[in-house]
């Protein structure tokens, strides 16, 4: 739906003018005040926002939260003023007294947009590339959401998603990633406007940007208008309008000036990120005629930006709509509705699949990988679970991240199994977009290894709170002979390094289930799950311990008269029980702890910590990867047996005994420590130098 303006008079180049003006003066103001900021952008804009924000876009500012609203993504998140001054015109819970406060500590005008702070940001905006990504993962909910729910004369899913982005985003790698998959998927309803004003922070950008960004964009397959006027209500208008009946999605390239109206900034690097001085200021002002004070905006202005009363008319239409759709399909706008609902909580069907899921591992107590028991948990839970929208970097056989009756997307089709090609960043980006627009949850897989290329991904789904999945298998040096750019090291404990990760590293089926369970029942942080290649033994002895693998670290195995406790996760799990059993046949009594998840067990109280892991018992970690991590738990009288160098090719089982990741070097750390001898951290492996 296209909201119109009011009346003729709204839209004429005078008053749409001085609406833009009041976004210049806005930003100027609220980034001299903090003397921080980017008001460069947010000038230079101004006339595309006016002509989206005033004719296009449809919200309901009393509703931030509708869900067949557009979505509009700042992804030049440092031009954050632009977007705080929109939300604060057009009627959302943003008083003018928080935009004083840009910047500032607690305000809600952060430097960089940040969803679950503004009323009406839709995603947190910084790393350059991740908004227009998220936005293309928006749009991808929305299309395939609708092709699911919508019917014959009822639409009601029908929304568009609107993306401002600039140079940098453009130069980002990620940005091709995730516009390539959007042409590829024929994104109709995606509309992005670059700002093409040829400046970044170091300058003109001539000297290291000379891409033909047109030409990109039509290779992608998307409809790309070019050379449009960002100053010119008319041109934009016929842009706008253009992409509106476009059956691809649409790149608008306007030709801007960064800092607009300033006489002496304008078309500068020094418009880019400084606020522009009191001096300049007061000559901006005399040049766009604009003689209000600082922070105050005319009635007549404020009532021409108010969309208070076109947001709940189109909001009323779409809910009369939806009362059609009730009653003509009743079951479906049940599951729509249940699907759209913010932090909505597993059907009664999924948590009956996952309780399936894990009786069965524990029951046939099978040796398998853990991403194979993966696939088995994902056999039970995707028939289960239509929102789940699954994929992988291109390693869908490897990763088994599909399940039987899936349905792959590929091209311009629908689907509940997305592949991504060899684009993790991309993959991570657009899940997050995903889960951001609603109505589904995704996951997505890759190697471990390739985490790296995801990381930032992850950073962000952490820092929104969002429950994306992210299934990383080949988990160690057990991957064997593809080798050291293969074989992760460092890689679990970075990702563990992430507030608000949950990062589980499972020792056999049952955990791998459970594992499954807590990240999909999780609302508000993503999980990172990190599975074997190989084969692993079940690790349980009979004794109930579902709700024990729940808190992130339970005991295993508990004999009496212990004077040693084993630490592992994953595959070294089996490590330590085997040392364990050495142990024992020299009188030693071992307790095995198994950690599957070190974050969620971090977050027990102190009292079940301290039950787990006895002070008073001498302790020894085990990891094929980094150690650093570990000594918070052994302490320095302990040990820790673990990578802290890149692996070697060769099948996996020499080169865990190569690492000395082995039963019998871990009972002879043991028996040392019982000795007296001091804790080291050793490596059986040559060094590097030596090679």
């Amino acid at each position: 739906m296209t909201m119109h303006p009011t009346s003729d008079a709204s839209g004429t180049h005078a008053l749409r003018a001085t609406c833009a003006n009041a976004l210049r003066v806005l930003a100027m103001d609220a980034v001299q005040a903090a003397n921080s900021g980017h008001p460069g952008m947010p000038m230079g804009m101004a006339d595309i926002a006016e002509a989206l924000w005033r004719h296009h876009l449809k919200h309901d500012p009393a509703d931030p939260l509708w869900v067949d609203r557009d979505r509009f993504v700042v992804s030049n998140g440092h031009g954050s003023m632009l977007l705080y001054a929109l939300l604060h015109l057009s009627g959302h819970a943003l008083p003018m007294a928080e935009l004083k406060r840009f910047r500032q500590l607690h305000s809600l005008t952060p430097g960089h947009p940040e969803v679950g702070v503004t009323p009406g940001v839709e995603t947190t905006t910084g790393p350059l590339g991740q908004g227009i990504a998220n936005a293309v993962g928006m749009a991808l909910a929305e299309k395939l959401l609708s092709d699911e729910f919508n019917r014959p004369g009822h639409a009601v899913v029908d929304h568009r998603t609107y993306v401002f982005l600039g140079d940098g985003c453009l130069m980002e790698g990620l940005s091709h990633e995730a516009c390539s998959l959007a042409g590829t998927w024929g994104l109709r309803k995606l509309v992005a406007f670059y700002d093409d004003n040829g400046i970044s922070i170091d300058g003109d950008v001539k000297g290291w940007f000379g891409d033909d960004t047109p030409g990109r964009f039509e290779a992608y397959g998307w409809t790309v208008i070019r050379a449009v006027d960002g100053h010119d209500f008319d041109a934009l208008d016929r842009a706008i309008a253009a992409a509106l009946v476009s059956e691809k999605p649409v790149l608008i390239c306007c030709r801007t000036r960064i800092g607009q109206g300033s006489p002496n900034r304008a078309g500068t690097a020094k418009a880019h990120g400084e606020a522009l001085g009191a001096a300049e200021i007061a000559l901006t002002r005399e040049a766009l005629g604009w003689t209000a004070a600082p922070f105050e905006i005319p009635a007549p202005v404020a009532q021409a930006w108010s969309a208070l009363a076109r947001g709940a008319a189109a909001h009323g239409e779409w809910r009369e709509r939806l009362a059609a759709y009730e009653r003509a399909y009743p079951d479906l706008a049940r599951e729509l509705q249940r699907r759209t609902r913010p932090a909505a909580a597993l059907s009664e069907e999924t948590e009956a699949a996952l309780a399936t899921a894990c009786a069965d591992a524990e029951r046939l107590r099978a040796s398998v990988a853990t991403r194979k028991a993966s696939q088995d948990v994902l056999q039970e839970v995707g028939p289960a679970t239509p929102e789940l929208l699954g994929g992988s970097a291109d390693l869908t056989g490897s990763n088994l991240t599909d399940w039987k009756g899936h349905r792959p997307l590929k091209g311009r089709g629908t689907g509940n199994h997305v592949h991504y090609g060899v684009r993790e960043f991309g993959m991570a980006a657009i899940m997050n977009g995903v889960m951001l627009h609603g109505g589904f949850r995704p996951f997505g897989g890759t190697f471990l290894t390739f985490s790296d290329y995801a990381r930032n991904g992850v950073r962000m789904s952490a820092l929104m709170k969002l429950p994306v999945v992210y299934v990383f298998t080949h988990d160690s040096i057990g991957l064997g002979e593809d080798g050291p750019t293969h074989q992760p090291v460092e890689h679990a404990s970075s990702l563990r390094l992430i507030p608000n990760v949950d990062v589980w590293r499972p020792a056999d089926a049952t955990e791998t289930a459970v594992a499954w369970r807590e990240t999909l029942r999780r609302t508000d942080g993503p999980g990172c799950l990190l599975l074997t290649r190989q084969a692993l033994p079940h690790a349980g002895d009979g004794t109930r311990r579902l709700d024990l693998i729940a808190r992130g670290a339970y005991v295993l195995r508990r004999p009496a008269g212990e004077r040693v406790a084993l630490l592992a996760s994953g595959s070294e799990v089996g490590v330590a029980l085997a040392a364990a059993e050495l142990l024992a046949a020299d009188g030693i009594a071992a307790r095995v702890v198994s950690v599957p998840c070190m974050n969620v067990f971090e977050r027990q109280d102190a009292t079940y910590r301290r039950h787990i892991v006895p002070r008073h018992l001498v302790r020894i970690a085990i990891e094929a990867g980094s150690t650093g991590l570990w000594w918070k738990f052994v302490g320095e009288d302990g040990d820790v047996i673990g990578i802290d160098r890149f692996g070697e090719s060769a099948p996996a089982g020499e080169l865990f005994r190569l690492f000395g990741i082995t039963a019998d070097r871990v009972a002879q750390r043991a028996r040392s420590l019982l000795a007296g001898e001091p804790s080291r951290t050793t490596d059986a492996a040559p060094a590097l130098a030596d090679r």
